[in-house]
C-alpha cells in the first residue's frame, strides 16, 4: 500500500501488488520495493519516501549490507551476494527518490502491515498483479475489521499525519520503528 497526501491535504491511499512463480519471501520483499519506488518515479518528481517493510532482508539489507556491498565490488565477504541483481534494481530504484528504510515485525496486527500482508498472500495465492497503482481497498477491509472488533482505536489518516510530520521535520528512522 502506498499513502501519500494530494494537493488538498487529503490522504490517499493506492495498492499495488506483484506476484511471481516459484520464488521466496525475500525475493518478493525485494520485487515489491523496486515495484513501488519505480511506480513512484512515474509520477515525474523526486519524492521523500519512508519505506516500512516487515522483511528484514529487505531493510537490513539496504541500511546495513548494501553499502558494505558497494564498496567491494558488489560481493559479500562470504561469498557472493544472493539475489544480486534485484539488490543492484532495488539501489538504482532508491536512487530516483529520498528513501528511509525501517522494519515492523510482521503478524503483530498492525492494521497496514496485516492488509499490505493480505495483499501480498492474495497476489501470491491467485498469482495475480495489478496494473499499476490502483485504488485501494484499504479503507473498507479496516472497516470490516472494525465490525469484527479489531482496530477499534486505529486512525489510520493520523498514523499517517504523524509519519509524515517527522519525516518533514527531517527525523531519520531508526531501523526498527516499534514502540
Amino acid at each position: 500500500m502506498i499513502e501519500a497526501r494530494n494537493g488538498n491535504g487529503k490522504v490517499l491511499r493506492r495498492d499495488f501488488f506483484i506476484h511471481a512463480p516459484a520464488t521466496t519471501n525475500n525475493r518478493m520483499a525485494l520485487s515489491g520495493a523496486i515495484a513501488a519506488l519505480q511506480l513512484l518515479a512515474r509520477k515525474g518528481a523526486r519524492m521523500r519516501a519512508l519505506v516500512v517493510s516487515d522483511s528484514e532482508y529487505l531493510v537490513r539489507g539496504m541500511r546495513e549490507w548494501v553499502p558494505g556491498w558497494v564498496a567491494r565490488g558488489w560481493k559479500r565477504k562470504g561469498g557472493p551476494v544472493e539475489n544480486l541483481e534485484l539488490w543492484q534494481t532495488l539501489v538504482k530504484s532508491a536512487k530516483l527518490h529520498d528513501v528511509q528504510w525501517t522494519w515492523v515485525r510482521g503478524h503483530r496486527d498492525h492494521p497496514k502491515n496485516t492488509y499490505a500482508d493480505l495483499l501480498a498472500v492474495t497476489a501470491a495465492r491467485e498469482q495475480k498483479t495489478s496494473e499499476g497503482i490502483v485504488e485501494s481497498g484499504f479503507d473498507r477491509w479496516l472497516s470490516e475489521q472494525r465490525l469484527k472488533g479489531k482496530f477499534a482505536g486505529y486512525d489510520a489518516d493520523a498514523a499517517f499525519a504523524a509519519l509524515e510530520a517527522r519525516i518533514l521535520a527531517g527525523e531519520s528512522f531508526p531501523l526498527s520503528d516499534e514502540p
